[in-house]
């Protein structure tokens, strides 16, 4: 049976958690007194603990020590994606999760099809919060937004930067050497643009081809992200 994990901002030794923690515990969960939960403040130690009582907007946990989660990635490894139609975004982000991004990035461009707004982020949120629980993570990423291209690709500082264009001839970063904190762009369902592969060269980021076919975008995701961790040691 998968440990019971929650989300607080702060975890001392006898926590509160309230809001939508406490919604899922009650209403899916069915926590009561004297189950054994894990807290989680979003660092790479969690917290086992034991609830003390169960009110009408929260519960009481009794934390019992601590340990370092062994199912965080040491690789840095954050993902820029254009926002999707639909809920393709919100797989994308479960997936970055799953697979141990540490940072995810989603953007407009030239050509995004779907707007972006605070309820359909806070929901990518949730999604992160949910994927994290789901694979045993004690760090549940981010999901910020930029309206700006190129204020996305300026938004981090990895040494790698990848740029995945479907219409690249060739990959100019050899993966094989991959070390260190990456970055790895992928685009909406329309691509991106000549204007786009320009600036983010002009940013820094390689480019990088997925192959012979073209790839949807959430399967570009998953795809660049899995090859990314698996040179990076993290699914070996």
């Amino acid at each position: 049976m998968n440990e019971r994990r929650f989300f607080v901002k702060n975890v001392e030794e006898t926590t509160v958690v309230s809001g939508e923690e406490f919604r899922h515990a009650v209403s899916v969960l069915r926590i009561g007194k004297g189950d054994e939960v894990v807290l989680c403040d979003n660092t790479r130690t969690e917290y086992p603990g034991t609830v003390l009582a169960v009110d009408k907007a929260s519960f009481t946990v009794r934390v019992n020590g601590k340990r370092e989660n062994k199912k965080e990635a040491t690789a840095d490894v954050t993902l820029l994606c254009g926002y999707l139609k639909g809920d393709k975004t919100e797989y994308s982000v479960q997936k970055a999760v799953e697979l141990g991004a540490r940072r995810i990035i989603v953007f407009r461009s030239e050509h995004c099809a779907a707007y972006m707004n605070e309820n359909k982020l806070a929901r990518l949120n949730k999604v992160s919060v949910e994927a994290a629980k789901q694979c045993g993570r004690s760090i549940a990423p981010q999901v910020e937004y930029f309206g700006d291209f190129a204020d996305a690709l300026a938004a981090t500082d990895a040494k790698n930067k990848l740029f995945a264009c479907e219409f690249a001839t060739e990959t100019t970063f050899d993966l094989h050497a991959l070390r260190g904190s990456t970055a790895v762009v992928i685009g909406p369902e329309g691509g991106f643009s000549e204007k786009e592969a320009r600036l983010a060269a002009a940013a820094g980021y390689a480019t990088i081809s997925l192959g012979k076919r073209i790839l949807r975008a959430d399967t570009a995701a998953v795809t660049m992200l899995s090859v990314v961790m698996w040179e990076l040691g993290e699914l070996q």
